[in-house]
């Protein structure tokens, strides 16, 4: 509790407040744990170094976790009891900074007042691209345009050759990550599928799986295959 009265600077907001004390080959140490969602990482400083009060490393993880921008909000605050409730109470309540919105249920759309980075503007228009079944050239739309970058000539829309290889390569990591998740499933999966004709007479096959996970009941479509040939039973 002495130590902890000197823990000031707005980087500790990120770990929890009450550091792990370990032993690790007969040296004690504190061991801060990460506040993000999803994150495991903890920061190992021991107690008997010089730089025992050191915020280096925790600075480092911030950056690489919550984000530059978040990091440098933080910075400007005024102590860690600032940001811990302005800054990362709001973080941890409605998402990632990272994220420009977010939709609870059926509720109201809520909107960042950052603008996005590179990197989110294309994360965001993968995932807008491929929930509204858009085609990549619709970013050179005359009207798309103006609307993003009225008042903001500068703003970045990627190309349609980067979108491609965007979605590519989220598809990809997607793909791996549900097989990843189903080879490890320790339970029961079930599997339907289903067959169907197109207006224009071509045949195919869907394979979907049903599971539980987290308490969450998931359906997810494997693939959808044309069936090369139709044989009509007698």
């Amino acid at each position: 509790e002495r130590l902890m009265k000197e823990w000031v600077s707005p980087v500790y907001a990120f770990f929890d407040p009450t550091p792990r004390i370990t032993e690790v080959g007969g040296r004690r140490a504190h061991e801060f744990k990460c506040r993000a969602k999803g994150c495991k990482a903890t920061i190992r400083r021991f107690l008997d170094k010089k730089d025992a009060r050191s915020t280096g490393n925790m600075h480092k993880h911030v950056k690489s976790c919550w984000g530059e921008d978040t990091l440098n909000a933080a910075d400007s605050a005024k102590d860690a009891n600032e940001v811990r409730t302005k800054i990362v109470g709001g973080i941890l309540k409605n998402g990632s900074i990272m994220a420009s919105f977010e939709r609870k249920g059926k509720g109201k759309v809520t909107y960042s007042h950052r603008q996005h980075t590179h990197g989110e503007t294309r994360a965001e228009i993968v995932r807008w691209i491929s929930e509204s079944l858009r085609l990549f050239e619709i970013v050179k739309d005359r009207g798309f345009q103006l609307l993003m970058k009225t008042g903001r000539p500068e703003y970045y829309i990627p190309s349609p050759s980067t979108i491609s290889r965007d979605v590519r390569l989220v598809f990809a990591r997607t793909h791996q990550r549900v097989a990843k998740m189903l080879q490890e499933y320790d339970g029961k999966i079930n599997f339907t599928t289903d067959a169907w004709s197109s207006p224009n007479h071509r045949a195919f096959v869907a394979f979907s799986v049903h599971l539980e996970h987290n308490g969450i009941p998931l359906s997810l479509p494997l693939d959808i295959i044309e069936v090369a040939k139709v044989r009509n039973l007698p």
